[in-house]
Parts: C-alpha cells; sequence; structure tokens
C-alpha cells in the first residue's frame, strides 16, 4: 500500500460500492487546535488508465494538508474501492461521485481533477453546481473532443474483441514491463522521470481483483464523450493546466475547449516538457500552480451564461 505520511484510509458506500478514500488523520498534519477547526474541503480525483488509483495525486496532496481537509478517493472499480463484474458507463462515474461528494462533504467544495475523470467533473458540475466552490483541471477531455473520437481508434476496437481484451490485459497491460512502457513512453514526457514507487503502485492497483472491468471499459472508449458540447454550460470558476506532451489529447484541443467558455475557465497554463500527469511528473510545479489559483478562483464570482 501506498499512503502518504499521516493519512489513513476511510470509506464510503456509494450505490454501485464501497469508495475508498484517503484523509489526513492526526499527526503530523492535525493537532487539537487544527482538528477542531472548520477547514475547506479539497477533493483529489485520479485519471483513468491501467493501474489508475488516488497514488496519482499523493505527491501533491499531502502539501495542502496542514491548511486544508483533504479527501482522495479511488474511484469504482480502481485502486481498493469495490470493483464491480460490469461494463461501466460514463453514468456510473458522474453518480458515484456525486455520492460521494455529497456523503463527505458539507457545501461546495474546490476539488481537483485528472484528464477523463476532470472531463466528468465538469458534467457534474454542470448538473450539480451546488456542490462545487471552483475547479483545478490537469488535461480535462472526453477523448472524443471535436468529432475526434477515440473508440474508432484501431486499439479500441481490439479491445471490444471478447477473450482477447483479457488477454491484452492480464499480458500486456497488468504487468511491471507493460506499465513502465506505458509510463514512459505514452504518460511521461520524460521517461527519466519514472521510478520504481510509481510502476508498483500502479501494477498493485492493476492487479485488484476484477480491476480489469474499469480499465477495459475506458481502454475500449465506453467512457468517451464530446466535452466540446458540455462545456459552454460551465458555470463554476475554473483552471485548466495542460501538459504540452499529452499525446493523448493534445494542446490544441485544450485551447480550444478553454476558448469556448472564457467566464467560467478563468487560467489556462501550459506545461512545458510535461505529459498527460504533471502532478506525477513534475509535482512541486503542480503544487505551486494549486497554490496560485486557490486563492484567484476562490475571488472570481461565478460565471454566468
Amino acid at each position: 500500500m501506498f499512503q502518504p505520511l499521516g493519512f489513513e484510509q476511510s470509506s464510503v458506500i456509494t450505490s454501485l460500492g464501497r469508495m475508498m478514500y484517503y484523509t489526513a488523520v492526526g499527526s503530523p498534519w492535525q493537532d487539537e487546535m487544527t482538528a477542531s477547526q472548520d477547514r475547506e474541503t479539497l477533493v483529489f480525483l485520479h485519471g483513468f488508465g491501467g493501474g489508475s488509483s488516488a497514488y496519482e495525486w499523493s505527491k501533491v496532496y499531502p502539501a495542502f494538508a496542514a491548511e486544508y481537509r483533504i479527501l482522495a478517493p479511488d474511484l469504482l472499480g480502481w485502486g481498493f474501492s469495490s470493483h464491480p463484474a460490469r461494463n461501466y458507463t460514463i453514468e456510473d462515474y458522474l453518480t458515484t461521485i456525486r455520492e460521494f461528494l455529497q456523503q463527505t462533504c458539507n457545501g461546495a467544495v474546490t476539488v481537483i481533477a485528472s484528464s477523463l475523470t476532470a472531463a466528468f467533473t465538469i458534467r457534474l458540475a454542470i448538473a450539480h453546481p451546488e456542490l462545487f466552490k471552483s475547479l483545478i483541471l490537469t488535461t480535462p477531455a472526453g477523448l472524443a473532443d471535436f468529432g475526434q473520437d477515440y473508440s474508432r481508434s484501431l486499439f479500441a476496437q481490439l479491445i471490444a474483441i471478447p477473450i482477447l481484451d483479457r488477454v491484452i490485459y492480464s499480458t500486456g497491460v497488468a504487468t511491471e514491463a507493460g506499465i513502465r512502457s506505458f509510463l514512459e513512453q505514452r504518460q511521461f514526457a520524460k521517461p527519466n522521470r519514472v521510478y520504481e514507487e510509481i510502476v508498483q503502485a500502479y501494477l498493485e492497483s492493476a492487479k485488484q481483483p476484477n480491476a480489469e472491468y474499469a480499465a477495459l471499459s475506458f481502454v475500449r472508449g465506453d467512457l468517451s464523450f464530446d466535452l466540446s458540447l458540455y462545456i459552454q454550460q460551465l458555470t463554476i470558476p475554473t483552471a485548466i493546466i495542460w501538459g504540452q506532451q499529452s499525446q493523448f489529447t493534445g494542446l490544441e484541443v485544450g485551447r480550444r475547449l478553454a476558448q469556448l467558455n472564457p467566464q467560467a475557465i478563468k487560467f489556462f497554463q501550459e506545461l512545458e516538457d510535461v505529459g498527460l500527469t504533471p502532478q506525477l511528473e513534475l509535482p512541486a510545479v503542480t503544487i505551486g500552480f494549486i497554490r496560485k489559483y486557490l486563492p484567484l478562483l476562490s475571488e472570481s464570482p461565478t460565471a454566468v451564461t
């Protein structure tokens, strides 16, 4: 188990199963004085891919634990949360993320989310703006944006073939070599930034019983959608951080999405020499930008469309 100092696991029950999450409990982040204070909550939501989990944000969220209440869940089908044996849908994640926020938070909170989950968060913020104070998102993309549907790719079509999908997952995804190769060649801009702990954390998540169901739903494109059809409805103050070397969704897509709603999307920050997950590749820089945007977004009035 890869768990930052001073953080413990807790859980809530959603309509689709148990969601585990990490939160700071006791020393060194809380004492009698700070524990009694009503601190603002920050929720960190990880993206999707073979072996994804809350570990993705574990080099970032401890930096805020002395000042904020931190919640970092494993989403359904990932990490140590329940892994229902089902084909996952977009609605599954919109529902369970909403239920998680409603059960763990009192009032509107700031959510910090990654990639496809960040795109889900935008949709959820449109449907339930009362749950959100602000959004800080890294590479938010629906993977079918502006009509460029990932599910039509050759790999997605191969994964859609029964039996073959399980073989590909067990031999090419849920292995140490497969995970290292993916991180170095596709997820990170600089392969030398991938170290052993990252590989082992992803591998541990990928090998959980029934972990293939959520991963294959993602890789098949079952969870993809065109974010450009929704983003103009967003009213929650938002900052976007986008790695220039993101291979899944290019920088130009990010710029186009941000331009669709400048009233809500207050900041669009490009990062050089960074791939899909700046929170793992350059955590200190990511922490710096989150610290920069938290007060600026709090000062921003809610946009009106």
